[in-house]
């Protein structure tokens, strides 16, 4: 899907991204060996089921049209996070959290109605953590090689 033409196209790609950023962090803390990394991809995980839930609702609520929001704008297109090693998929995640935290924006600016609008904004702050932490890992792992 390269555009989008509705509110509810745009945000049924959202959901669907958070569902695959859940799957993600189950395998990343799968793979961690760092016992507090574990834990920190364990609970975005669960974190991605509640925004993916927040989306839902706010799915429920929307009839609004939109005219080319492009849909790849926000796509991490880099392989398969499955073969990647840690830190590549700690970069992947970084830069999936950051198409995340666009997409939210983004839709926040064409969405009507200041509650969708506030839900929205509360995703961007969200993804925002989750990128952080990443990018803390990610430092620290280059610091240690």
């Amino acid at each position: 899907m390269a555009a989008a033409n509705s509110v509810g196209e745009i945000l049924e790609f959202a959901i669907a991204r958070e569902v695959e950023a859940n799957q993600l962090y189950i395998y990343m803390a799968a793979h961690v060996t760092n016992p507090e990394m574990c834990q920190v991809c364990e609970d975005f995980a669960k974190e991605e089921l509640e925004h993916k839930a927040k989306l839902e609702l706010e799915l429920m609520k929307i009839g609004e049209v939109v005219t080319d929001f492009n849909i790849s704008d926000y796509v991490v297109g880099v392989g398969d996070p499955m073969d990647m090693g840690y830190e590549d998929l700690l970069v992947f995640a970084i830069k999936k959290e950051d198409k995340s935290i666009n997409l939210y924006s983004d839709l926040a600016k064409i969405v009507k109605g200041k509650e969708s609008c506030e839900v929205l904004l509360l995703l961007v702050q969200e993804e925002t953590e989750h990128k952080q932490r990443f990018e803390i890992e990610y430092n620290k792992l280059l610091k240690e090689n």
